[in-house]
């Protein structure tokens, strides 16, 4: 008889998060478990909170209600110094590169090694110039500074400083935003390579469809303030595109949802294009209450 296997707490577990910012709600009840060394994109229009859920998460946003766990304790209401250690666990590439512009590409990557975790300029440096080969970038570009970089440099440049102290989660927001296809699609290749060398877990939030099934193993859509799709696993990788912004549960009709069992209550994505005949989720209006269906 086969041992079931262990049961392990998720990462990053969030149950009922609520925000609102004046009268408008942007969380409503939002519930989240992502499990260790996993990669969960989270997408949505824009306005949806996407970003303010990312936030939360951080600690940069307090929440009116709810919890958030990582690795099984719970961290809203932590005092400074608690704060402080626990976003040693973190890395964050931030949509626009969040660059310093007056220091060399070396002392970006190096940045949060200095000041944050006191190490000497040059091991500190010594560190950078590693994870800037990590991300395809030689000793030569360490001297530049930003403004002399295209803007797929800056995008591995904030890569590498994403990577620099080897954080335990690393939060990707839009980090494909501004490049062209090609460039994108590289970003998403050192992606995912550097989660898997650093054996990270890994949250993002991108409109970009191409990246969300390249690099997530795991995909949850916010709209009307809940993650209203159930986490599902690209399978298929598709042509570029980009969901309308104000599409909500639309923006899926491009992929198949299959529950691989009935009371499993999750599904897969799967590639399905007016073609092939095969059926697709649509958004059977808000308002009438009927949630998804589908159709032929």
């Amino acid at each position: 008889m086969n041992k079931a296997p262990a049961i392990t707490a998720p990462k990053i577990s969030v149950r009922g998060l609520r925000k609102s910012f004046g009268p408008k709600l942007v969380l409503d009840g939002v519930d989240l478990d992502i499990g260790e060394r996993e990669s969960v994109v989270v997408i949505g229009g824009s306005g949806t909170g996407k970003s303010v859920m990312l936030k939360c998460i951080l600690g940069l946003i307090e929440p009116d209600a709810g919890s958030i766990k990582i690795d099984g304790a719970e961290v809203t209401g932590l005092s400074t110094g608690e704060r402080e250690r626990l976003m040693r666990k973190f890395g964050m590439l931030f949509q626009g590169g969040a660059l310093f512009d007056s220091l060399p590409v070396w002392e970006n990557v190096a940045f949060g090694l200095i000041q944050g975790r006191g190490i000497g300029r040059a091991e500190a440096r010594k560190i950078a110039l590693q994870k800037l080969a990590a991300v395809g970038l030689g000793p030569d570009v360490s001297e530049l500074k930003p403004a002399e970089l295209s803007g797929g440099m800056q995008k591995r440049v904030a890569l590498a400083r994403a990577i620099a102290a080897e954080p335990e989660i690393i939060f990707f927001d839009e980090p494909t935003t501004g490049l062209d296809p090609i460039m994108a699609d590289v970003i998403n290749d050192l992606i995912i390579k550097c989660v898997k060398e650093l054996g990270a877990t890994a949250v993002s939030i991108t409109h970009d469809m191409a990246s969300t099934r390249k690099i997530a193993d795991r995909v949850a859509m916010i709209y009307g303030g809940h993650l209203r799709q159930p986490l599902c696993r690209a399978v298929h990788p598709r042509p570029r595109q980009r969901p309308d912004r104000d599409a909500g549960p639309r923006a899926l009709t491009a992929i198949r949802l299959i529950s691989p069992s009935p009371a499993s209550g999750r599904g897969f994505l799967e590639d399905a294009s007016p073609a092939s005949g095969r059926e697709f989720l649509e958004d059977a209006s808000p308002a009438s209450g009927r949630g998804f269906r589908r159709r032929l």
